[in-house]
């Protein structure tokens, strides 16, 4: 129980000043006049005075409220290290059941884990979280159980209590860590591109010059290095191939190094070609040539280098051949020398004329067999008896014409092979394509894949693998009716962009693939296939251990599954024959940049309110109360501070002056005054 006299007055604290000092000026001019009732009147004005005021006394009926101390322990991943998670219960446990020991004092404790994705510990966040749920007026004090290794000091809110911090972890702790200082998302297939590694001790550390540094592609076999330690790396890597690349360096663990699990950091890369060099070969001059021309050069990435037959040997009409051309055209060094250079050969309606000697179409075969790429646009001259396949060219070519050409309207249609393969899937609207005019007749090869039909439901688009090559046959010359929006037109750029960009064996564009895009440690597996059905595909995880997940099709010939990774690192998939690997998580996780416990980032935020910081394997610190503003830790111990907080129960208020009394004792002492006045 607690009493003290309040006020509430019925005017303003101005207005009551006012008419004291009125009443003040009044009593001062009475005794100034000799008046002998001025001491009356003073009272009489105080008595008047204070019951404006209204005081009154009030008397509470409190309960003491317990002190409490908030105890969080860290258990984020760099907290599993060691014996550090063990510790940190242990001394949770005894600490809670020394301060829970102390009279009127209550404990909270709060787990911090890993923050989502890769945002590290969250140690300030987790504590600004506690502070608003409980009342800053009693907090006593705050204990923190940790590593002192936090990603969130800038969230550090203000403390009503001191802070203190219990340090897992030994004196003899000491790590290696291998870090990717610098590393490109995207990278020029056949020129090489530097990254940087650096490879750091921390801790207790063996005094070494040098380590071993294993680098692998894509899981390859490694090959391993010996590098300077605590220097930058430079290191220049060429990819093997398009698409993504999945490069992994590992640095072997070290005799009692804290944890391997920072000597290992991946790096994803993304494999494009520079340019795309094309050569286009015209047999004559035709509406479609301008299409394949504009289609090519439209693409700044493409290198486009376009022979044109304007004029046939045959053609005998007086020109002069000196006024024919301003230069010759390089056909030896384009077809001996350098065929190796272009990426696609593209044959547009061309027929054998002899400008193109016969060895000159043998070197192309064996370009293609060696793993070059040759597309062949069909006009009436490949069914001719001057057709291309009438050359060495018929070695590679996926279809034999038959020597008829169909002159009638049809509608391209994709068929049930090509709505599975990847360059033809998913071109919507065939129903409302626009007719070509011409088609030929051709007889696929056994081991060819017709992905379009024309008139008469005959072979329109066919594609065929030769050797390490590819080669693709379109078996007519009007495609550029689509591009020109004839009768509505259709897909024609993205077909033929499709089809160069299989040619020339884009990972995206290939028929059976295994891949999976990562996000996090969320990864999506796709399986893409021409058969009907597909089984599980197996996950190895870095761990070496195996899970099988199966697939849905989610359109044809595509086959999805949704995989969450337990843990960050290098998984492979595998399904029949195809193989694939992909990095889940950052390539060097955040919780593991730093291991070594360190007290050094939450010695500001301790240091505010005067708190300690200690080493658990030094001994549990004994607790004391200490005074606000005092020193909160000393040797051996630490301290929180008493708040003493309540809960009002009841009030009570009695008035010191009720009515009854204000006007008795106001009325006497006016009257008592005026009395004695009047009688001098």
């Amino acid at each position: 129980m607690t009493g003290e006299i309040v006020f509430d007055p019925l005017l303003p604290w101005p207005a009551i000043w006012v008419l004291g000092a009125v009443a003040l000026a009044s009593v001062a001019l009475a005794l100034w006049r000799g008046m002998p009732g001025w001491a009356l009147r003073f009272f009489a004005g105080f008595v008047l005075l204070a019951a404006l005021t209204q005081p009154s006394f009030q008397e509470e009926d409190r309960a003491p409220l317990s002190d409490i101390v908030l105890l969080l322990e860290d258990h984020s991943a760099s907290q599993r290290l060691g014996d550090r998670l063990e510790t940190t219960a242990e001394t949770a446990d005894a600490l809670e059941a020394r301060i829970a020991a102390r009279p009127n004092t209550e404990v909270r404790r709060i787990t911090v884990p890993d923050g989502e994705g890769d945002s590290g510990t969250l140690l300030m966040t987790a504590l600004s979280e506690a502070l608003a749920e409980e009342p800053r007026g009693r907090v006593a004090g705050i204990f923190l159980l940790s590593d002192g290794r936090l990603h969130d000091l800038e969230r550090a809110p203000s403390l009503p209590a001191p802070m203190h911090l219990l340090l897992t972890g030994h004196d003899t702790d000491w790590d290696r860590r291998l870090i990717v200082k610098n590393a490109p998302a995207f990278a020029i297939l056949g020129e090489p591109v530097t990254l940087t590694l650096r490879v750091e001790d921390d801790g207790d550390a063996p005094q070494e010059a040098e380590t071993e540094l294993q680098i692998s592609i894509d899981g390859g076999d490694p090959e391993s290095y010996r590098v300077p330690l605590g220097q930058d790396i430079e290191l220049p890597v060429t990819l093997p191939h398009g698409g993504l690349n999945v490069i992994q360096f590992t640095v072997p663990e070290g005799e009692a190094e804290l944890t391997d699990r920072n000597n290992t950091a991946l790096v994803q890369i993304n494999g494009v070609r520079d340019r795309l060099r094309v050569l286009l070969v015209s047999g004559e001059p035709h509406a479609g040539s301008r299409t394949w021309r504009n289609l090519l050069k439209s693409d700044s990435s493409v290198d486009l280098v376009h022979f044109t037959i304007l004029r046939p040997p045959e053609k005998q009409d007086g020109v002069p051949v000196t006024e024919l051309s301003l230069i010759a055209f390089p056909t030896r060094e384009l077809f001996l020398e350098k065929i190796e250079d272009f990426d696609l050969i593209i044959f547009d309606r061309y027929k054998r004329r002899g400008i193109l000697p016969a060895i000159y179409l043998d070197n192309v075969r064996n370009y293609v067999e060696n793993g070059g790429a040759v597309l062949v646009a069909a006009g009436p001259d490949f069914a001719s008896a001057d057709s291309i396949y009438r050359s060495p060219l018929a070695e590679i070519l996926p279809a034999e014409p038959t020597a008829r050409v169909i002159d009638r309207g049809f509608r391209p249609t994709v068929t049930d092979l090509g709505q599975r393969h990847p360059v033809t899937a998913g071109l919507s609207g065939a129903e409302s394509w626009g007719r070509w005019m011409r088609q030929v007749e051709v007889t696929p090869n056994d081991s060819a894949e017709v992905l379009m039909s024309g008139a008469e439901e005959k072979p329109l688009l066919v594609l065929d693998r030769i050797g390490e090559g590819r080669v693709a046959l379109i078996a007519s010359d009007q495609a550029w009716l689509w591009s020109r929006g004839f009768e509505g037109g259709g897909p024609q750029l993205d077909l033929l962009r499709r089809l160069a960009h299989w040619m020339m064996k884009e990972p995206e564009l290939e028929e059976e693939a295994l891949w999976a895009e990562a996000t996090g440690q969320h990864m999506r597996i796709i399986r893409r296939t021409l058969e009907q059905g597909v089984g599980a595909v197996t996950v190895t995880r870095p761990d070496g251990t195996e899970e099988s997940v199966a697939l849905q099709e989610v359109s044809p010939g595509r086959f999805e599954a949704e995989y969450d990774g337990p843990e960050i690192g290098l998984y492979r998939l595998k399904e029949g024959e195809q193989e694939a690997v992909i990095g889940l998580g950052p390539a060097a996780p955040r919780e593991f940049e730093q291991t070594i416990a360190s007290g050094e980032a939450l010695e500001p935020v301790v240091a505010a309110l005067r708190g300690g910081e200690a080493r658990i394997e030094d001994g549990l610190p004994s607790i004391r109360a200490v005074g606000a503003g005092r020193p909160a830790a000393g040797r051996g111990w630490m301290g929180i501070t008493p708040r003493e907080a309540f809960e009002t129960m009841d009030v009570t208020r009695i008035p010191l002056l009720p009515a009854w009394l204000t006007l008795l004792l106001a009325a006497g002492f006016i009257v008592a005054a005026w009395l004695r006045e009047g009688r001098r």
